[in-house]
């Protein structure tokens, strides 16, 4: 698991990655899949499917999370998809407007995945840029690691 983050004046641009020792196919139709976000997101409690079945560009999904104590309410919106190699989402929503990017790629041993968040906060979230990074940064790594035991621990039915 490695990761890094920027926080320059206010835009925060986080990458961590894992290698899962599963298929590309299977890491990337997982972790697409909006409803299994809760499975493996820790700060993230319901997800809604706004357009329907089936992941494409425009399909939204509306989100209930919480992260530093808030609870939040946000939709992405599918803006890029490539199957089997990257996802593209973006919200407008709250403090934190942001563009969220899964990418996968076959390596030795599994599956490479990427995740990247990055955006500029809004209002408060502005002021602490840097620990809002480092937050994300953080999170993303426990997130990636939970989707590792999913997938490697057989918990996922479709492997």
């Amino acid at each position: 698991m490695s990761g890094h983050d920027r926080a320059g004046g206010a835009r925060v641009d986080v990458l961590t990655e894992v290698v899962i020792a599963r298929p590309v196919d299977v890491v990337s139709a997982y972790a697409a899949d909006p409803a299994h976000a809760p499975d493996w997101y820790r700060n993230i409690d319901s997800v809604e499917l706004r357009t329907g079945p089936g992941l494409r560009p425009g399909a939204r999904a509306g989100f209930v999370a919480h992260f530093l104590g808030r609870r939040l309410e946000y939709e992405y919106e599918v803006v890029e998809l490539v199957p089997g190699e990257r996802l593209v989402m973006r919200t407008a929503q709250g403090p934190f407007p942001m563009e969220t990017t899964y990418t996968w790629e076959p390596v030795p041993g599994g599956t490479r995945m990427t995740l990247r968040n990055s955006g500029e906060p809004a209002g408060f979230a502005r002021l602490g840029a840097r620990v809002l990074a480092a937050q994300i940064r953080r999170a993303n790594r426990q997130d990636l690691e939970a989707l590792r035991r999913v997938l490697e621990d057989g918990l996922h039915r479709g492997s």
